[in-house]
């Protein structure tokens, strides 16, 4: 069997292209376009979403939300719902949306932290098996 690297790996899967034309937006340039606490620097992500379509990653929206609760104190449902107006715009797209979604909506209406909630979201959406010590994740874990 051979091995390619990652980026062989990917053209041979046709991704080559897509990954090259991806522009993935940080957790700063997201906050300053949701919060606009910075006029300068959300004019310049505004300007930049005008140009193309932004990739968020699922880390970044994961410390997006934590940063949303634990610097700013905003209530789990308002970043649930801040974080999905967000994202349901043709501007905006984000990777794995499925399981994002999932997991903003446990997000909104538990106490689970935003990490466990995405790995119930992939067990729930993906099928992945969870692996967890944690009874409280446990309980939202499928059996």
């Amino acid at each position: 069997m051979q091995i390619l690297p990652y980026g062989r790996r990917n053209q041979a899967l046709g991704k080559n292209t897509l990954l090259k034309n991806m522009v993935l937006f940080d957790t700063n340039a997201i906050l300053r376009y949701m919060l606009q606490d910075n006029k300068e620097m959300a004019d310049s992500v505004e300007r930049q979403l005008s140009k193309e379509v932004a990739y968020i990653l699922v880390e970044v929206i994961a410390e997006v939300v934590y940063v949303l609760s634990k610097v700013y104190k905003v209530e789990r449902k308002l970043i649930a719902q801040i974080i999905t107006d967000i994202t349901q715009t043709n501007k905006i797209s984000v990777l794995n949306k499925n399981v994002v979604n999932y997991a903003l909506g446990i997000f909104a209406s538990s106490s689970l932290d935003f990490v466990d909630c995405l790995l119930v979201a992939y067990a729930k959406e993906e099928q992945y098996a969870i692996f967890t010590f944690d009874k409280k994740l446990q309980k939202y874990l499928p059996s």
